[in-house]
């Protein structure tokens, strides 16, 4: 299985975006501006998914396209919706192979909820930095979990 690889991947796509947000700009009245622009068409090149953007969102580079296409989009495989719904379904097979559910199977169900049920201007309503720090501590226990109950640790 991949579980690890996927784990992986949402949080290296939640830190990407969190760096951008909370840290690259200087001020908040560079929100916006040519570079603002030009850092969140960059996140896009870090990830592979310029081209793949521009399918979806006709190259139109807003920070809430964006932040959409990396966190809540179900067909762009670096999406933390992708992730999770790939975590999901596979610790669900491991549960019905060994016949048991653990921990994990219950944080992997409730992020999997949440990103469902989100919408991205929901996220940025509530703080987008404050959704990513949150969704990468539940993550981080996501991945304790699975190496406690299969035994990978």
């Amino acid at each position: 299985s991949q579980l690890g690889t996927y784990v992986e991947r949402a949080d290296n796509t939640a830190r990407i975006l969190d760096v951008k947000y909370y840290v690259l700009l200087p001020s908040i009245s560079w929100v916006g501006s040519t570079l603002d622009n030009y850092q969140w068409e960059s996140i896009l090149r870090s990830v592979s998914a310029h081209r793949s953007y521009r399918w979806v969102y006709d190259a139109d580079y807003k920070p809430t396209n964006i932040a959409d296409y990396l966190i809540l989009n179900v067909r762009m495989p670096r999406s933390l919706m992708f992730c999770y719904r790939f975590l999901s379904e596979h610790l669900k097979f491991l549960g019905d192979d060994y016949g048991e559910r653990h921990a994990c199977h219950a944080t992997a169900e409730k992020t999997q909820t949440m990103l469902r049920a989100g919408s991205i201007k929901g996220i940025f309503d509530a703080g987008l930095h404050e959704f990513l720090a949150n969704f990468i501590r539940d993550n981080t226990k996501l991945g304790e979990e699975i190496a406690q109950d299969y035994r990978f640790n």
